[in-house]
């Protein structure tokens, strides 16, 4: 009889625990969804939504519905593709046979995206500050700055470009370089886009 109590508690305990875990799962699935979807209806804000939201739709559970951590992992993941940007150029210039000019818009394209790299990780900082700002102005303050650093770098992205664009230097430097800058100035856009969101919603 004993037995036969202990079996039927152990089969109870399961079915509860059971029963809290698949309504634990269901509530997460549905909080992903949110998340999810607020993701890609923010992203149909920027210049390019599609890189937008494949870019960021895996980081959707920590971003959930918050503009200002959307904005941060944009601006992060950005950061992370200007520095592998960077090391795909730096290994361009060990390329033996590389004309003169070619070397030295690589060198001039190594340190506009160093620049890139360095104004990118401080506005992922100013917009972090937004969040722990203390009043109107000190958040603006703070948005102003990520505003700034952001722009800047998408300038620095754009110049090195411009040193590949005249046709002497057609060729595979010019398109391998040119390639990766279009892309990282693209999140760098969108980065600026989901910013300025953000700011809106202040």
């Amino acid at each position: 009889m004993a037995k036969q109590i202990l079996y039927a508690l152990f089969l109870f305990l399961l079915s509860t625990t059971m029963e809290l875990t698949t309504a634990s799962s269901a509530a997460a699935a549905g909080t992903s969804k949110r998340a999810v979807n607020f993701i890609q209806a923010s992203c149909k804000s920027t210049t390019y939504p599609t890189i937008c939201f494949s870019s960021l739709s895996g980081y959707a559970n920590s971003i959930q519905t918050s503009p200002q951590r959307l904005a941060e992992t944009a601006l992060t993941v950005t950061v992370s593709q200007a520095q592998s940007t960077k090391v795909f150029v730096s290994r361009l210039a060990r390329f033996k046979g590389l004309k003169k000019r070619e070397v030295q818009a690589i060198r001039d394209c190594i340190e506009e995206i160093s620049d890139t790299v360095d104004r990118l990780t401080k506005s992922v900082q100013e917009v972090k500050m937004c969040g722990r700002a203390k009043g109107r102005d000190q958040f603006w303050f703070h948005m102003s700055n990520a505003q700034t650093w952001t722009s800047a770098a998408l300038t620095n992205a754009i110049t090195c470009s411009d040193g590949f664009a005249r046709r002497i230097m057609d060729g595979r430097i010019k398109n391998s370089v040119r390639a990766r800058i279009v892309n990282l100035g693209r999140g760098t856009s969108n980065a600026l886009a989901l910013i300025n969101a953000f700011a809106k919603k202040y």
